[in-house]
Formats: C-alpha cells, structure tokens, sequence
C-alpha cells in the first residue's frame, strides 16, 4: 500500500507531467513573426497580406509581418537562421534568397538544408520583363534592337544582387548578346521607384508588381518568363514567343523556420498554410495577380529545394556572376 507521501508525489509528478502536455499542446499561445528580407512594398509583401488573415484563423493566433531587408534577402534569411527554433520566427523567402544565393556568394552567409527547416510552398511565378513608358521599345525584339543600336545605353535595377531579377537580365543579355549596366537596390519597392522616374530603364520583376504598374500605364511589359502567357497580362507574349528560345524561368514563395523546429511545430504550421491556399477566394486572388497557387508540404518542399539549388548554381555558373 502506497504511503500518503508517495500519493502525493504521483499526484505532483502527473500535474507537472499535464502542465507540459498542455504546453506543448498551446503552440501557438503569442503571436508568430514572418521576416521578409526585402523592404516593405514588394512582391513578397504583397504576397503575405494576402495570406495573413486566413493564417491567423487558421492558427488561432496573431501574425506579425516584419522586414529585415539587404544582401538580396540574405540579412533576413540570417536572422531566421539564428533565432530560436520555437515556431514563432519564420521566413517568406523567394528562389533568390534560398536557392541562388548560395551559389552566387563566395563564402555563402547561411546553407539552406541545413540551417532552415522547410514549412510549405505557398506560390510558383514567372517574372515580367518591363521598360519605363519613355523607353522607345514596345516589344522584346524592339528592346533587343534598341539596346544592340546603343549599347551601354539602357540600365537594369534588381532587388539585389545575386537575386532572380538580377539573374534573368544576365540570362537575357546572354542569349541576345546585348548590354545592360546593373543598377542593384534593397529590395524591388525602390527599384520600381527609379524605374517610374526613368533612372533605370528595364526590371525583371514579379508578374503581380508589374501587371499592377503596368495597367496604370507608368511601365510597360514586353514579355513573361513563363512557358505560357499569364492571366494577369493576357496580351503580353512569353519570352519565348518573341524569339529567345532557351529563357523560360519561373520563382517560388516559400515559408521556412529556424533547423531544429519541433516536428509537432512544423507540422501544424505547414498544415495552416495549406488550408489558407485551398481557400478558393485566396486562389482566385492570387490567380489575377499572376501567382499559381502551389503549395507543398514540409518533406515536399524540402525535396523541392535540394533539386533546385543545383538548376540554380548552374544557372549562376553560366552567367559568370559572383558576389563576396
């Protein structure tokens, strides 16, 4: 028979034993954090408002959208890396600032399959290449002309170097031979500036960003980089309609947390964010503003990754581009 000082530590060591069950099971119980590593204003931005209000539902809690811009995303990236790996500091990130930057720098600031744990893809997109509306080009082949007439004439912005927009136009400029002076910024939202004030003459940048300038007539799209025309610019060609044959390119969004994340954590934050992009309102949205919905799952999108970091590093090799 137990004594009554043994009942009493049974029944402690069971409460404390409840307590833990019941925190563990609280996740989320404050507000979750997502870094952009770009300024506010641009694609990825756009992207998350987009989400935020069905992920909040679909967590029961408040989700805080925070921006750490530089380095191509890189300043962002590093952040995450480094926080605790609780579930409450997570990274939307782009193709740049997960699969181009470790191959673009010398000395890469963070190794993505090891320093990050994959939550979910939330969207695949192409890009749209684009002029400021003075630019005497209305079409890729005008573009291609005018810059071959006048060379060193047109310059480029990117969100960054080592980024996507700053890898297309080299991509450009090596199958048409033409050249482009690059003009890198902390983040698409300035880059837009400057190209609307004609500092810059010509962007690689997110279909959403450049359909909603573009209908408000201050740029115009010459072509998309994806394989077939995209809703959000039903009248703009594709790359390769106007010639350039071997240029079809389209990014990924993605959510990420710190390596180390609870199993428990990642799994509850990948399935919110699957039930937000089945959303059929959220589709619809993110369908006109020329995103594909495409989600896929902590083992998929981790999967995804590792086979696109080596398409990317020889996609960098090519166009000779480094950073240290």
């Amino acid at each position: 028979m137990l004594k009554p000082t043994q009942i009493i530590r049974i029944l402690l060591l069971s409460g404390m034993l409840a307590l833990a069950l019941n925190v563990q099971a609280a996740y989320p119980d404050k507000p979750i954090k997502i870094i952009i590593g770009f300024p506010a204003g641009g694609p990825l931005d756009a992207h998350i408002r987009l989400l935020v209000d069905k992920l909040q539902a679909a967590l029961g809690q408040t989700v805080i959208v925070d921006y750490k811009a530089g380095a191509g995303g890189a300043v962002g990236a590093q952040f995450v890396a480094q926080s605790p790996p609780d579930g409450y500091t997570l990274l939307l990130a782009n193709t740049g600032t997960m699969v181009i930057n470790p191959a673009i720098y010398t000395k890469p600031p963070y190794d993505t399959l090891k320093d990050f744990q994959p939550i979910a893809r939330t969207a695949q997109q192409p890009l749209a290449l684009i002029v400021n509306k003075d630019v005497a080009a209305n079409s890729l082949k005008e573009l291609i002309a005018y810059a071959k007439a006048n060379p060193g004439k047109l310059n480029y912005g990117s969100a960054g170097n080592g980024g996507i927009s700053h890898l297309v136009p080299e991509m450009l400029k090596s199958e048409t031979g033409i050249f482009m002076v690059h003009i890198p910024f902390k983040g698409s939202a300035p880059a837009f500036t400057d190209l609307i004030a004609g500092h810059v003459q010509f962007m690689a940048e997110s279909v959403p960003q450049a359909a909603n300038y573009a209908k408000q007539g201050k740029v115009k799209a010459l072509a998309v980089t994806s394989a077939k025309r995209n809703p959000a610019l039903p009248n703009t060609p594709t790359v390769i309609e106007t010639g350039v044959a071997n240029l079809e390119v389209v990014g990924f969004y993605g959510i990420l947390a710190p390596k180390g994340t609870p199993p428990d954590v990642t799994s509850k934050l990948s399935q919110a964010f699957k039930e937000t992009l089945e959303s059929p309102e959220i589709q619809k949205k993110m369908i006109e503003q020329g995103a594909d919905p495409a989600y896929l799952n902590a083992d998929q999108f981790t999967k995804f990754l590792a086979t696109e970091m080596p398409r990317w590093a020889k996609v960098v090799k090519q166009a000779g581009a480094k950073l240290d």
